[in-house]
């Protein structure tokens, strides 16, 4: 290499610029932190590193006297930049978390640090958490935030508060000379349904700064949507946009193609499993033929979309630099699929295409089967019926008519556990919570036995069948009622191997965890109502239920609806 050329890389790494974050981390280390002693190795960590802008603490569990003692040390790191502090109160009852949040915070605000990230991910504190750390969000501290995190915290009407935090910040900020100028805003997995979607859109409003939104898995329909897209426009450097697993309809999607038309900065849109339908996806291909010229990502996942707006989106995607398109679990047909691979093709762009596996086949086809059966119905009204002599037919006017008998079969309780079925639940009969009762009456201290019993009725739960429903919540009532109240010095047993049997956590007798969850989540939903249900089971397992767990994450509406029933 020549003189000039080492000069010129010389010259290059001078002028390149490297920000070096100086982090003390305990990440993952599954720490049990209750006393201040308990915290010793993190506080010496703070104490003798040079300086710290980042302190991680995932994957640990953390007391209040232990988070006082981390705080104090953090009172003197001016320098303080990054709190990565998700899934760190794991076992807490949700009256430990605040407390500890606010020794946190209060140290941040005392040493003068300025914040760029907070994350507070996967930690259950529900509303009370966000009223916690509210007097940081607020504060000088957090005028610089650029990332903040709160994904699966069980916010729900707590989402109000946070809106009404991020307006007042920025409000402050701004007469300090300074306004936040927050770039990510990750909120997903919390319940947080219209109201907190429309007050949180009007602090979008007020922002004007952010790059990235996630608020996917929320319960928020059309009038939620509408006003978050209606924000949108406020924010013109938007790069990424995730609202998978909420409702738009048709209503919801119309009016964020409109929104999204002049974000020119915009690379990733994720509407999955939205239900835009046909007529919102042909919306966004009017949006997108003409706008959003940075787009890479589109995510429009199981949206009951036909193939014709389907084509409609792909033929909008031309001329762009696309890397994914997610079309799968839509009504797209063979035709239909193979429609929008040749339209790609022609564009050279079929790489980009995902998965069809879950195509849910052409509506259309589906519509002439209906037709089908349906002049069939009415060529039969059309004939002339008779009158014929069997004991097992009625004749009305023109119709022949079985009578309807009792086709419901009797069970015992022993038949219904070896092979749980919803009709067998029915079949026991109208004093099943009876019967139950005296099959564990000899049982009531065996919490493998009762649990299991629990278990087998929960899980035919079928919640579009009311008189199922019905029986269910009877059962339960037989079978826990009385069981939880002999066993009450026993909860941490009993809650043991209810989580064992969810597969939530391991079991050293090798039990198969159930496969699907959705109906222990919704029955667990109504037991954790009862009066016969301990606060402290209630505590420990909102824990547990809120974490983050495969299992769990397949049955997003049935879990939604439990932790729901947990912080009522």
């Amino acid at each position: 290499m020549s003189t000039s050329d080492i000069s010129s890389v010389t010259n290059l790494l001078a002028e390149a610029k490297v920000d070096k974050i100086n982090e003390v981390s305990f990440k993952g280390q599954s720490l049990k932190l209750d006393e201040a002693k308990d915290a010793l190795p993190i506080v010496k960590a703070i104490e003798e590193a040079k300086d710290v802008q980042s302190l991680r603490l995932e994957g640990n569990t953390l007391g209040v006297e232990a988070a006082e003692a981390i705080a104090k040390a953090l009172e003197k790191r001016p320098e303080f930049q990054r709190a990565r502090w998700s899934d760190m109160f794991t076992g807490r009852l949700r009256s430990e978390i605040p407390p500890a949040l606010r020794s946190l915070g209060g140290a941040i605000i005392k040493s003068g640090a300025r914040l760029v990230e907070l994350d507070l991910s996967d930690n259950a504190f529900g509303p009370d958490g966000v009223k916690a750390f509210k007097e940081l969000l607020t504060s000088t501290a957090c005028y610089s935030l650029q990332e903040l995190r709160l994904n699966n915290n069980g916010l729900g009407l707590g989402g109000k508060i946070l809106a009404e935090a991020l307006i007042e910040c920025h409000k402050l900020s701004t007469q300090a000379g300074k306004p936040l100028e927050l770039k990510v805003f990750i909120c997903g997995r919390n319940r947080l349904e219209n109201p907190c979607a429309i007050a949180l859109a009007k602090a979008f409003k007020t922002l004007k700064s952010l790059e990235e939104i996630a608020m996917f898995q929320n319960g928020i329909n059309h009038e939620g949507i509408t006003a978050l897209a209606e924000s949108l426009v406020y924010n013109k450097n938007l790069k990424v946009i995730n609202l998978n697993d909420n409702t738009f309809t048709a209503k919801g999607a119309i009016s964020m193609a409109k929104s999204i038309e002049h974000l020119d900065k915009l690379e990733v849109i994720n509407f999955g499993d939205c239900l835009v339908k046909s007529e919102g996806a042909e919306a966004l291909a009017d949006t997108l033929k003409n706008g959003v010229p940075a787009l890479k990502e589109l995510y429009l996942a199981f949206g009951e979309i036909n193939s014709l707006a389907a084509v409609k989106i792909v033929e909008s995607l031309y001329g762009k630099a696309m890397e994914k398109l997610d079309f799968n679990g839509n009504c797209l047909g063979e035709d239909g699929i193979e429609e929008v691979k040749g339209t790609l093709e022609a564009a050279d762009q079929l790489d980009i295409l995902g998965s069809l596996s879950d195509d849910e086949g052409d509506d259309e086809e589906d519509d002439d089967d209906d037709d089908e059966y349906e002049d069939v119905d009415e060529d039969e009204e059309d004939e002339e019926g008779t009158t014929i002599k069997d004991p097992a037919l009625e004749v009305k006017g023109t119709a022949i008519i079985p009578k309807k008998e009792n086709t419901q079969v009797s069970y015992t309780v022993e038949e219904f556990l070896t092979f749980p079925t919803a009709d067998k639940l029915l079949g026991i009969g109208n004093d099943r919570a009876d019967k139950f009762s005296n099959h564990l009456k000899d049982k009531q201290s065996d919490v493998e036995s009762v649990i299991k019993v629990f278990m087998n009725v929960a899980i035919v739960m079928d919640s579009k069948r009311p008189k199922v429903i019905e029986a269910i919540h009877e059962c339960t009532d037989a079978i826990l009622g009385q069981f939880l109240k002999d066993n009450d010095t026993k909860m941490d047993v009993v809650l043991n191997t209810i989580l064992v049997h969810m597969g939530l956590i391991k079991s050293e007798d090798k039990i198969k965890p159930i496969a699907d969850l959705s109906g222990i989540l919704v029955t667990l939903a109504y037991v954790c109502k009862q009066e016969y249900f301990p606060v402290k089971l209630k505590n420990i397992l909102t824990v547990f239920i809120a974490k983050p767990h495969p299992a769990l994450n397949r049955c997003v509406e049935a879990r939604d609806q439990l932790l729901s029933a947990l912080y009522t």
